[in-house]
């Protein structure tokens, strides 16, 4: 698996047209053949970290050198953005729980 990690802070004002910009790449990465998932967080400080899950470097790249997403990239420069940083990561190991609803272990006698 291959995790991108993007962090960025936008300019003051910039919200709002950022804002639909951020979900149209939202909707277009979920049709990228080997998408798995991602997920944003907005820090107090104001850092938005951006995750995102694929099954391979190629779905990666298809990502990249998409045409619509070449173009938010660039105006996310040109406007929104104040500052960026995104790392590609490859996952070396990986472990995951979920708590099942009826674990009866959990339960009080």
């Amino acid at each position: 698996m291959i995790v991108a990690v993007f962090r960025s802070r936008l300019n003051p004002g910039a919200l709002e047209e950022y804002g639909p910009m951020a979900k149209r790449m939202s909707e277009l990465a979920k049709g990228i053949a080997g998408y798995i998932s991602h997920k944003g967080f907005v820090a107090e400080d104001g850092e938005r970290v951006t995750i995102v899950e694929f099954e391979s470097e190629e779905a990666l790249r298809a990502w990249q050198i998409d045409r619509e997403h070449g173009k938010a990239k660039r105006r996310g420069i040109e406007s929104f953005f104040s500052e960026y940083k995104f790392q590609i990561c490859s996952v070396m190991r990986g472990r995951s729980w979920t708590e099942k609803k009826n674990d009866k272990s959990k339960e009080s006698a």
